[in-house]
């Protein structure tokens, strides 16, 4: 079996060093990710992220027992498009965010029709840009509606942040919701980052699968 692949969706990054420790709680090798960063573990960690605007797919093939979660936000603006037609650079994002988690699963020999997809994340924390959460959550509903991908659980929106984490092997989700004014430094990392992805040039592609 292929080792297990941390990397930070492109443009932000390239291949990363997997952040691996041992989680005490869950007496088990866990992975954490960040805002951009997506990993796909064949070796049975456990993944965890802290999520306040931003969205994380968790996704596993059911039968061979691997799976992966995203991390990722929309740029702030975008024209009023269906989020289907991935016609802004907000939709290229987050398609290209989705597909990068998706498609290294495929090389793993994960199939379709075998795929268990739960969503979590979205919450109203960035009081400034108080859409940018609900715009997150709607795209990506869009586009596993779009893809023909039924999600087999959620847990979108809210003025929260979420600790998540999540047991590839089994699909179990744990979500803990935080709060929000103990948790300033999610806000900080979140606004940092949709301002780096805001200012990204609006080029490139995306291959639809």
């Amino acid at each position: 079996m292929k080792p297990a692949k941390a990397t930070t969706t492109p443009p932000l990054g390239s291949a990363l060093v997997p952040n691996l420790y041992f989680d005490r709680d869950h007496g088990t090798m866990a992975v954490k990710i960040l805002p951009g960063e997506f990993y796909v573990s064949t070796r049975g960690e456990i993944i965890v992220t802290v999520l306040g605007s931003c969205v994380s797919a968790c996704i596993r093939d059911r039968d061979l027992g691997i799976g992966g979660m995203n991390h990722f936000m929309l740029p702030h603006g975008h024209p009023d498009s269906r989020w289907g037609q991935c016609l802004s650079q907000a939709a290229r994002y987050g398609t290209f965010a989705m597909e990068s988690l998706l498609n290294e699963m495929y090389k793993l020999g994960a199939r379709r029709e075998r795929l268990e997809i739960k969503v979590v994340g979205g919450g109203r924390v960035l009081v400034q840009m108080s859409d940018i959460g609900s715009r997150n959550a709607t795209f990506v509903r869009e586009f596993l509606r779009t893809e023909k991908l039924p999600i087999a659980g959620e847990d979108l929106g809210g003025d929260w942040p979420r600790k998540v984490v999540y047991m590839p092997d089994t699909g179990r989700v744990k979500v803990k919701r935080l709060q929000v004014l103990r948790n300033d430094t999610i806000i900080k990392r979140e606004t940092r980052y949709l301002d780096e992805i805001d200012h990204l040039p609006d080029t490139g592609s995306v291959e639809l699968f």
